[in-house]
């Protein structure tokens, strides 16, 4: 276990490089002062709580915006027969009792709506029917409703949990939004809105599994941080089958870990030297 400190503490690996800092700030190559804005994606209500409640206390008191895209609707998470018919608004009420105690404005938290359980359908993007609670601009889908969502809010730096986390929904809410943040830099789709300058930074958080290789920022709090974060997380009533993951959280201490992704492009230039002879 960590020793008990009294103030936030930022380490970052950059290229064998450790920086150290009281904020995320003074350990970033690229901040943009008072444009930064994070996104947080969660492809269940719970999800960034669990992997990033710290971190989310931490942009709030450095006045950071931090938005939360809530992916799925919930409607597959009951735990008692008797909330199977209304769980999605439990578990919405909830969502919103949880991250407003974490500093998030209800204003900032957003429910995409799509349904639990057959998120698959919502591959891409496609014709949706006028009537339908998941149209924006006559389209639906992740991809859709990422780029929309993305250029409404043009967040600096973006957050969801890694693809290595064992829940299908968690690897296809990563490959999608992935592919959206580089439509949504591009001009394609321009009724979805203006494109990004650039597409934003991206780390990912661990919320079941660990990560695929090793994280490259770690956050240290001190302790009534790590209270408030389980006190926000104690919001998921319903949500019976996160006690072994709400342990986990307590045992481990007021830590958290993120791993940056670098959004690279292929360049044939990268390989070319592979072939050539040996001097």
């Amino acid at each position: 276990m960590p020793a008990n400190i009294e103030q936030p503490e930022f380490t970052r690996l950059v290229t064998g490089e450790r920086r150290v800092g009281p904020t995320l700030a003074s350990v970033s190559r690229s901040w943009q002062n008072d444009k930064e804005c994070f996104l947080m994606v969660s492809p269940h209500d719970d999800d960034v709580a669990l992997g990033a409640g710290l971190f989310i206390q931490l942009a709030c008191r450095d006045k950071i915006p931090v938005h939360i895209l809530i992916v799925t609707d919930g409607s597959m998470g009951y735990c008692d027969p008797n909330e199977r018919d209304n769980i999605a608004e439990i578990r919405q009420a909830e969502t919103l009792e949880c991250y407003q105690k974490l500093g998030v404005p209800r204003d900032n938290i957003t429910f995409l709506g799509f349904p639990s359980g057959v998120i698959n359908d919502f591959l891409g993007r496609f014709p949706a029917p006028s009537y339908s609670k998941l149209n924006i601009k006559g389209y639906t889908g992740l991809q859709n409703a990422f780029t929309w969502h993305l250029r409404r809010i043009r967040p600096t730096q973006c957050f969801l949990p890694t693809n290595n986390d064992f829940h299908p929904a968690h690897r296809l809410v990563y490959d999608e939004f992935l592919i959206s943040l580089f439509h949504a830099s591009g001009r394609i789709w321009p009724e979805l809105g203006q494109p990004l300058p650039k597409i934003s930074w991206l780390c990912e958080m661990a919320v079941y599994c660990d990560f695929a290789s090793a994280p490259t920022l770690r956050i240290q709090t001190p302790p009534d941080m790590l209270e408030a974060k389980l006190a926000a997380i104690a919001a998921f009533r319903s949500q019976k089958q996160i006690v072994a993951l709400v342990n986990n959280i307590r045992s481990g201490g007021p830590l958290e870990f993120f791993r940056a992704i670098e959004y690279k492009f292929y360049n044939p230039k990268r390989y070319y030297d592979l072939f050539e002879p040996k001097m």
